[in-house]
């Protein structure tokens, strides 16, 4: 099932949109305007809340687990108008205005872009369907990444965000140690060469067979679960299994080769720093100086609330501390000990564990 389908199985409301950024990229949007719990007056205005999902994912990372476990159904129950964008390049915004998917300018992008052009798109659109000037956003792993990068460099958009909650932020990956990124930076060479310089682990018919098919049976199910733990993280209680099926098949989404390239770039760096062209004169062309201008989070003035896991492999503590000696308007924190960087989106108990605080959070800033 697509996103539309999947919001209308359990009997949810659903819209679908395509957007085109500035720079010609299609982009799919998903809404649930409101719950089923409160749908008697459809018409009422709602607070918008956003949801970014993270790198190699899409927004079906929001519902995938059953609808009392997935945040945006969650949210759209407790009263909010919800939204989820999908990234460039994943399984539903892989169009381009004049581009052909399979040509390497269309994969010529990294989360820089999806920053710069990706997400004032979407808050746009939002803004003008919706009329309501003000959002709160939910970013995960790389959704966090990227709203760093926008509501520090685009005060415009800022000022649209009321509070930017971050799930397992990504900022500097100094200290990460999934195995995946590191493996891009080690191979980087093999991996341009294998994908021809364009899209990394999109999702293919043969994924979703793996996923669906192979993934369930007993004798693959604990090949599956290691190499779901080995790129994130190892907590195997708190995950539904009978769901996994629904995670790999819709898991990996895609990115571009360069968008993993630009993360491995950043290993053992304490900064945020866009895309590095290779050559003093290709970054001259790209930023006007000879070397990728760092991101400076100090100068986001969004008031964030932050969760992370002392299990994650991507998002690790020590970083996450890194991040929190930048930020200035940091409203909340809470570290949970067992949580690896999917158990924000798939958590057997990640309502209790986060969500029904970020629900709180919103409440008590109206």
């Amino acid at each position: 099932m697509n996103i539309s389908q999947i919001i209308s199985y359990w009997g949810y409301p659903d819209e679908e949109y395509n957007i085109v950024t500035e720079d010609g990229y299609i982009l799919g949007l998903n809404r649930i305007p409101y719950g089923k719990t409160n749908n008697n007056n459809s018409s009422v205005q709602r607070l918008v809340v956003y949801l970014q999902h993270g790198l190699l994912t899409s927004a079906s990372d929001w519902i995938s687990n059953l609808p009392n476990n997935s945040l945006g159904f969650i949210l759209a129950d407790a009263g909010y108008d919800v939204w989820m964008g999908n990234s460039r390049g994943n399984t539903w915004s892989r169009k381009h205005l004049y581009l052909k998917t399979n040509s390497k300018e269309f994969w010529a992008f990294s989360f820089d872009e999806m920053a710069k052009y990706d997400l004032p798109a979407l808050i746009d659109f939002i803004v003008k369907q919706t009329g309501q000037e003000e959002m709160f956003y939910v970013g995960h792993s790389q959704g966090t990444t990227i709203g760093f990068i926008t509501f520090s460099t685009i005060p415009k958009i800022a000022e649209r965000i009321k509070i930017f909650f971050a799930l397992a932020p990504v900022f500097s990956v100094k200290y990460l140690k999934s195995p995946l990124i590191k493996m891009t930076y080690k191979w980087k060479s093999l991996v341009k060469a294998f994908s021809g310089n364009k899209d990394f682990l999109p999702k293919t018919s043969f994924n979703k067979f793996i996923g669906s098919k192979l993934c369930s049976l007993r004798i693959f199910n604990k090949i599956c679960l290691n190499t779901w733990f080995m790129m994130f993280g190892n907590d195997p209680k708190n995950l539904n299994m009978s769901r996994l099926d629904v995670y790999l098949s819709h898991n990996p989404a895609g990115t571009s080769v360069q968008n993993m390239v630009h993360w491995s770039q950043l290993l053992n760096s304490t900064h945020l720093k866009a895309f590095d062209w290779g050559r003093p004169e290709l970054n001259l062309i790209h930023f006007n100086q000879t070397t990728p201008p760092l991101y400076n989070v100090t100068n986001m003035n969004v008031a964030i609330a932050t969760w992370n896991g002392e299990s994650d492999l991507l998002a690790d503590p020590e970083d996450v501390k890194i991040l929190h000696s930048k930020i200035k308007n940091h409203i909340y924190h809470k570290t949970i000990s067992y949580y690896n960087h999917i158990d924000f989106v798939f958590g057997l108990d990640v309502y209790d564990q986060v969500y029904h605080e970020i629900i709180d959070i919103i409440q008590n800033n109206l």
